[in-house]
């Protein structure tokens, strides 16, 4: 039913930026929050931001001031804007969308930063 669709991920060298994107596409309803959340080899997943439907922008401290979230809710759409990349951020990003049905994750994206 629902399928979200990530984008935009790849190989930089550090300073560099990337914007991924993830749509949502199918049977879902009243989408609440919409957010990124990354995972490198033999870490937790961590939040990296989130963004809520009218509410507060949330970001992950180590990414404060470089990334900025967006969403366009006419497209079931969140973006990531990553600037000023590190090579700690190398990690796959994975979107996840919670609505009426429940939650809902991406396929994941990887990004690699090199120095």
């Amino acid at each position: 039913q629902v399928q979200l669709v990530e984008s935009g991920g790849g190989l930089v060298q550090a300073g560099g930026s990337l914007r991924l994107s993830c749509a949502a596409s199918g049977s879902i309803f009243s989408i609440s929050s919409m957010g990124w959340y990354r995972q490198a080899p033999g870490k937790q997943r961590e939040l990296v931001a989130i963004i809520p439907n009218g509410g507060r922008i949330n970001y992950g401290d180590s990414v404060k001031g470089r990334f900025t979230i967006s969403r366009d809710n006419a497209k079931n759409t969140v973006y990531l804007q990553m600037n000023s990349l590190k090579p700690e951020d190398t990690a796959v990003y994975y979107c996840r969308i919670t609505a009426w049905g429940g939650e809902y994750w991406g396929q994941g994206t990887q990004v690699t930063v090199s120095s």
